[in-house]
């Protein structure tokens, strides 16, 4: 394992707990070596995590819409920043170019970012592993919300526990370096209508 994807807010959010999450995960992934692949912004705690691992003596690669860029939110400290056209093609090279991915706390492009890596997972697309990191609570509700998914049989609990669930970036680094991925297939019940 090389790179980390983390997916997080371009705000810092409401507490500031969760910029010093930010800070804790970029720390930890300096201490093992890791690099950091993110979205490239120079905002919110997108900028916390990549200022921290640049900080601390890390390697970071962003990946940043033209669009965006444009707007000066694109971080020109990182150590190789990609601009791209589009934010497909930025989700395409972010995936490529890392071998797991974390949410961090963030709004809809965080969770649409984490819940398409879940699916390819899901899919069988890749095989690596995710992780969506609970600061204070955060990400509560969209748990309990896949635990419904799992009851309501949308959802096998396999494939829930895809997005392994931590608070403590060394536990989910740990869980990254001793994933062993699952071939369970996504359907539940492909007869039943």
């Amino acid at each position: 394992m090389k790179r980390i994807c983390v997916f997080t807010g371009s705000s810092p959010g409401a507490r500031p707990e969760y910029a010093e999450a930010a800070r804790r995960f970029g720390r930890a992934l300096v201490s093992r070596g890791l690099e950091l692949v993110y979205g490239g912004g120079s905002v919110g705690l997108m900028g916390v995590v990549a200022d921290t691992v640049l900080n601390n003596g890390g390697k970071v690669h962003g990946v940043i819409p033209r669009m965006l860029y444009d707007k000066e939110v694109g971080h020109d400290g990182c150590t190789e920043l990609h601009i791209v056209d589009t934010m497909h093609d930025r989700k395409a090279m972010m995936a490529d170019l890392s071998d797991g991915f974390v949410a961090l706390p963030g709004g809809m492009g965080t969770l649409e970012e984490i819940f398409e890596v879940l699916t390819w997972a899901q899919l069988g697309m890749h095989r690596k592993p995710a992780a969506i990191y609970n600061e204070s609570g955060y990400y509560d509700g969209l748990i309990a919300f896949l635990n419904h998914a799992v009851e309501e049989r949308f959802l096998r609990e396999m494939h829930k526990n895809l997005a392994f669930i931590g608070a403590d970036p060394d536990v989910i680094l740990d869980h990254f370096a001793d994933y062993k991925p699952s071939d369970t297939p996504k359907w539940i019940d492909r007869t039943q209508t």
